[in-house]
């Protein structure tokens, strides 16, 4: 059965140029791939790197979404999808709620190598898409994208955004007796993991109560991360956000 075509996002999708990417900046992230390996290799969660490499990412050039994407739906049932680049939130949810992950084609450069305030392709595809072949990770994104896509309410997106940034973006859990990374921003920020990794962000047990009400910070290094036990929390945690916020809103 054919999939409903996309209405919100459908403005907003490309077909990657793969051909314009210059030897630069293939060579950009590679440097970005060799900084970050290191410490993914020993921080990053099981399924981070079971992910990466049933993804075959190459190293020593930019990755094309069309290949990823034909390794990723066979597994999970989530394709890559170039974008534009920044969406609305209706069109984000409805990529997501489809199981399509949109990703930027655009790379930072040598200037930027540390940080970008947007989020590039080295953030969305070595970052995010690699934990996209994990099944309940990713039927939590897209549960998580279906319930925000009924919602109106600002107030009510804006908690649901903190459970999102606190486990997508910057989720850690416990593996081994020790914190492992698997949210984007600390898989693919130096800085970020190093401020996890040398104690400078306190790393809480993952409690819905205080995720939902604790603020996010886009633009300083985090001072505070929730760790989890298992993927079937945050699934679990979403379930229970959808009764709390929307109760007898849901449809």
């Amino acid at each position: 059965m054919p999939e409903p075509p996309l209405v919100a996002a459908k403005p907003f999708l490309m077909e990657q140029d793969y051909g314009a990417y210059t030897p630069e900046q293939h060579a950009v992230w590679a440097e970005l791939v060799r900084r970050r390996w290191a410490q993914i290799e020993e921080w990053a969660c099981r399924e981070y790197l079971e992910g990466y490499g049933i993804l075959g990412l190459m190293e020593d050039r930019c990755p094309r979404l069309r290949e990823i994407a034909d390794r990723l739906e066979p597994r999970s049932g989530w394709r890559t999808q170039a974008v534009t680049g920044f969406m609305p939130h209706e069109a984000f949810f409805e990529m997501l709620a489809a199981r399509r992950f949109p990703t930027t084609t655009w790379l930072r450069d040598r200037t930027s190598l540390d940080y970008t305030p947007q989020p590039d392709m080295f953030h969305d595809v070595f970052g995010h898409v690699p934990m996209h072949t994990h099944k309940v990770f990713g039927d939590f994104v897209q549960y998580y994208a279906a319930v925000c896509a009924r919602v109106d309410d600002h107030d009510i997106l804006e908690r649901l955004g903190r459970l999102y940034w606190f486990t997508v973006e910057f989720g850690l859990i416990r593996q081994d007796g020790r914190i492992k990374f698997y949210g984007s921003g600390v898989i693919s920020s130096q800085s970020e993991g190093n401020n996890v990794i040398e104690g400078k962000c306190s790393v809480r047990d993952f409690d819905l109560e205080e995720v939902l009400n604790t603020p996010v910070k886009v633009d300083e290094l985090q001072k505070v991360l929730f760790a989890i036990e298992s993927f079937d929390q945050i699934y679990e945690a979403m379930q229970r956000a959808e009764r709390k916020l929307l109760g007898n809103k849901v449809a």
